[in-house]
């Protein structure tokens, strides 16, 4: 995998990690939101595949969409994980 690759790879997941973590609320960080977006990409691309749609738009942007969706859910798994953690102890 090329350089550059990877670093659009970490910009994008930047992107919408923050994005997700200003809408879910919380954060993780700069590496945490990276990481977030990456994995919302993937997390992304599954649900909007299963649902039979894909991005609404083309390009960077479209890809920023579907990482920032799959991101979101991604949050909000984790919290409600964290949550039942929380109140068992």
């Amino acid at each position: 995998m090329a350089l550059e690759a990877i670093l659009l790879w970490a910009v994008i997941g930047l992107i919408a990690g923050w994005l997700a973590s200003a809408v879910v609320g919380g954060g993780y960080g700069l590496i945490g939101d990276i990481v977030v977006g990456v994995v919302g990409a993937f997390l992304g691309g599954f649900i909007l595949r299963a649902l039979g749609t894909g991005a609404p738009f083309g390009g960077l942007a479209g890809t920023i969409f579907v990482a920032f969706i799959g991101a979101v859910v991604l949050l909000l798994i984790l919290r409600l994980i964290h949550s039942s953690t929380v109140r068992r102890v």
